[in-house]
């Protein structure tokens, strides 16, 4: 009996390009869930736009150092600009603005116009105006501590000649002592500006300056008077005592007017025709707060230019981003080319290197704030300022930052994104 025959049915093979299409749908359905279009969630785009910076540290340190020295630069210009500024309009507030002060001139033929001795009882009749304190500088007297230094040798200080009102009228401060009055003015006392008593080893009243070749004693130092710098380098003596051993002829050479805030620019103009009547054009008047007022201005135009400077240290540190974010695409064209492989899009691979850079540059805008923070606060402290930083500088940096970082990772997402798998892993 012959054994059967068994029928050898031939399996069908499926062939090689079937075999890897369907492995890779397999492992597309694996990535995606099983849905036709891959879905990136946000959750997912995080870790995986930090893996690059991870991965490389010290370049993403240096690209975050970039961007944060252009932003505490930023901060740091515009803290330090507002709390300067604070401190200066402060002072300004408290010295006040309504101080004026009116000067010999000079006629148009150029010849010298002195003011007349009733300038300051004329000035005093202007409406608007609040107080007047005339003084006149005592030419050629020296102002020693001793008689034993030579009249060759100037000391660089000068002996004024003013009225008692001048304290009030220029709202100074007394270090020690008191300020010249109607009793004193007719003796040899003198009241030192603050320069004048250090210069001259005064800390106090009780002592003697020899003033112009007379002993006088010293009855009062002030404070330095931010308004009247000549005043701080001065020997102040009453008009009496002036009159008497210097042979004063009563005319002022600079008259101290001190106004009502609202009609002060109104009474500057009716000074120079109230002190001389004859020659109103060769008086000179000054406003003492519009120095002050000029710093603000000068302080302005500081702080565009540094901006502009820090604008520069930002663009820098965009630039420095673009080329880590171009190098990283270079060094993962493997990881790209699989991502692709695996059903990653086109947008996907772009979010996450366009993500990546936004991570840098806002790392590096947290850390130039706080630096910037950091700068102003101390510059402040040294000078005793109010700390002000303007919250819009904080906000603006932040997103000037996020700007400069999107700008920088957009060409290196999109050459990412552009990327063919099989050209991607065909590169390693």
């Amino acid at each position: 009996m012959s054994a059967p025959r068994i029928r050898n049915t031939p399996t069908r093979k499926r062939n090689t390009p079937t075999r890897i299409r369907d492995t890779a749908t397999r492992i597309r359905d694996t990535a995606t869930g099983g849905r036709d279009t891959p879905v990136l969630r946000a959750a997912d785009l995080l870790p995986q736009a930090v893996l690059g910076p991870r991965s490389r540290p010290v370049r993403a340190v240096l690209s975050i150092l970039g961007v944060a020295i252009g932003i505490a630069a930023i901060v740091a210009v515009l803290g330090i600009t507002r709390s300067s500024q604070s401190d200066l309009l402060a002072r300004i507030d408290r010295l006040g603005t309504n101080l004026l002060t009116v000067a010999v001139g000079r006629s148009p033929t150029g010849q010298r116009v002195e003011l007349p001795a009733a300038a300051p009882v004329t000035i005093a009749r202007t409406s608007g105006v609040r107080h007047v304190a005339p003084t006149a500088e005592l030419p050629g007297l020296s102002v020693y501590r001793t008689d034993q230094i030579p009249a060759y040798r100037g000391s660089g200080l000068a002996a004024r000649a003013c009225d008692p009102a001048l304290l009030s009228t220029l709202d100074a401060r007394l270090v020690a002592g008191v300020f010249l009055s109607a009793a004193t003015a007719g003796y040899p006392t003198t009241v030192l500006g603050h320069d004048a008593a250090q210069q001259l080893g005064v800390t106090g009243p009780g002592g003697r300056i020899y003033l112009g070749g007379h002993w006088f004693v010293v009855v009062g130092v002030l404070r330095p008077v931010e308004l009247a710098p000549e005043i701080d380098h001065a020997a102040l003596i009453g008009f009496p005592v002036a009159a008497r051993l210097f042979r004063y002829d009563n005319h002022p050479s600079l008259i101290y007017v001190r106004t009502d805030t609202e009609r002060t620019a109104a009474v500057a103009d009716l000074l120079a025709p109230a002190a001389t009547p004859e020659h109103p054009e060769a008086v000179s008047i000054g406003r003492p707060s519009d120095a002050l007022t000029a710093r603000l201005a000068v302080a302005d135009s500081t702080t565009s230019l540094y901006l502009g400077l820090g604008a520069v240290a930002l663009l820098v540190g965009g630039i420095g981003i673009a080329n880590t974010m171009v190098i990283s695409v270079i060094e993962r064209r493997g990881e790209i080319g699989l991502r692709r492989a695996l059903g990653a899009a086109r947008r996907h691979i772009a979010a996450q290197f366009l993500t990546e850079s936004l991570i840098l540059a806002t790392f590096g805008a947290l850390a130039g704030i706080t630096l910037g923070l950091a700068i102003t606060t101390t510059v402040a402290r040294m000078h005793d300022w109010t700390v002000g930083v303007p919250p819009a500088a904080l906000w603006g940096a932040l997103v000037a930052a996020v700007l400069i970082g999107a700008l920088a990772g957009l060409d290196p997402a999109i050459r990412a994104a552009r990327l063919a798998p099989a050209e991607a892993l065909r590169s390693e």
